[in-house]
């Protein structure tokens, strides 16, 4: 139903209150697996946790129409996939382009054109986007809405994102000139570039979020996720071979 999060399938509420406490367990163990273990099974944890949380919510009752996966749901969210990947796309070029904000794009990830491109049509996509969507704002936002209404659940589901991203942000400042540059090296600037991280993630799950819950549709949050990460990827690129 569209402008709906919460469920309209009757179940026992135990047995949602115990799905949604298996999903936090098993994103947890996920999230310190990709960050904390080799290199293989951190890149394979978040996937095929993804897919494998997908199938067992499933089994448990979570329809595909609450993952925002539905035949419906999808078609739904085209327009405004379409628009996000749209506006995206000029703001990150406005912003690639005028000295002051280029800074804030050069990271050491993507300082080769060739890696950049890869990241932005495999890597990504397959590592990161469709993998946290569906976790996300597919079983999450599903698993929340079962039990809170839409403030609660697009605010909770905000919050888990942020602290999602606490591990990745480990190195955030050392990586990226703009933000070493503004933030100093050391502790204090790792913490505080720690808490920007989460804050700012936060803010980025409570407009995917918004955005499921608006069109219904994971679709919407893919590609507003995917334009992102992978048109900045592009962007950096760009930047580091622009003059200063």
């Amino acid at each position: 139903m569209a402008g709906t999060t919460s469920s309209d399938v009757t179940v026992p509420r135990a047995r949602s209150v115990g799905m949604l406490l298996g999903i936090i367990i098993v994103l947890v163990l996920t999230n310190l697996v990709a960050h904390f273990t080799g290199r293989w099974t951190g890149m394979l944890a978040v996937p095929v946790a993804a897919v494998a949380l997908v199938a067992a919510t499933r089994v448990m009752g979570l329809q595909w129409r609450e993952m925002g996966l539905s035949r419906a749901e999808l078609r739904a969210g085209v327009r405004y996939a379409v628009a996000a990947v749209v506006i995206v796309f000029a703001v990150v070029s406005v912003a690639v382009a005028i000295p002051a904000t280029r800074q804030f794009f050069l990271s050491d990830r993507y300082d080769s054109a060739a890696e950049a491109t890869l990241a932005a049509l495999v890597v990504i996509p397959l590592q990161t986007v469709l993998p946290e969507e569906l976790l996300f704002r597919g079983v999450l936002q599903g698993a929340l809405g079962r039990l809170f209404g839409v403030r609660a659940t697009l605010g909770l589901g905000a919050l888990a994102f942020g602290l999602w991203h606490v591990s990745s942000s480990l190195g955030l400042t050392s990586g990226n000139e703009g933000l070493s540059g503004i933030l100093g090296s050391g502790t204090l600037a790792q913490i505080a570039g720690i808490l920007g991280a989460v804050v700012a993630t936060s803010f980025a799950g409570l407009i995917l979020g918004w955005l499921r819950y608006r069109t219904t549709s994971l679709l919407a949050p893919v590609a507003l996720h995917w334009s992102l990460n992978a048109i900045g990827a592009i962007g950096a690129a760009v930047a580091w071979h622009l003059p200063s």
